[in-house]
């Protein structure tokens, strides 16, 4: 590239020597963005959504094309977030589409050195049996006077900040009548 070709492609020059003199319009576009289209622009469709990182609730918008994401951005009709993301609910794209995102339940046996995959329904089984199994396990029926206790110390139950409080009041809901007594959430640790 020339000089003349240099000092044309600087913004400051467009201005100067043009007729923008306050470098709001041509003079500060870059020829570089000249036929580029936002990310946004092919969707066929944009669904609505909320970060999933924290218990805050900002909006998002994700934009599917071919059924496939290919942008999320914060949503500015939120009342919450007003179109604004944390830097993590910004990469949400990579917790969605992200090549080491795994889509299958793996498990890794007691004692064992290596994972397997599991289907869906085995998984949920043994989760299953699990929880009856340390319910009974853990059952107090009666303390030492008689009085009547109906509790597990089995297991207990922790929730996540990630969870909105309709979540959280039905895992709440769930463990009672497990009879767990255990229960805590992580916003109030």
């Amino acid at each position: 590239m020339d000089l003349g070709g240099l000092l044309r492609s600087w913004p400051l020059y467009r201005q100067l020597t043009g007729p923008d003199k306050l470098g709001r319009g041509a003079a500060a576009q870059s020829p570089k963005h000249v036929g580029l289209r936002p990310r946004t622009a092919t969707a066929d469709r944009v669904a609505k959504s909320v970060c999933p990182y924290c218990a805050v609730g900002c909006a998002q918008r994700v934009f599917v094309e071919n059924e496939k994401v290919v942008q999320i951005e914060g949503d500015p009709d939120s009342p919450i977030s007003r179109g604004r993301l944390c830097p993590k609910g910004s990469a949400s794209l990579q917790l969605v589409t992200g090549p080491q995102r795994l889509d299958k339940v793996r498990y890794r046996a007691p004692y064992a050195t290596e994972w397997t995959e599991l289907e869906l329904g085995e998984a949920m089984e043994m989760i299953a049996d699990r929880v009856v199994e340390a319910r009974a396990r853990g059952w107090q029926e009666r303390d030492e006077q008689g009085r009547r206790l109906a509790r597990t110390n089995g297991f207990a139950g922790l929730g996540g900040a990630t969870l909105d409080n309709e979540e959280n009041y039905l895992i709440k809901k769930l463990f009672t009548a497990l009879g767990a007594i255990q229960i805590e959430n992580q916003a109030r640790i």
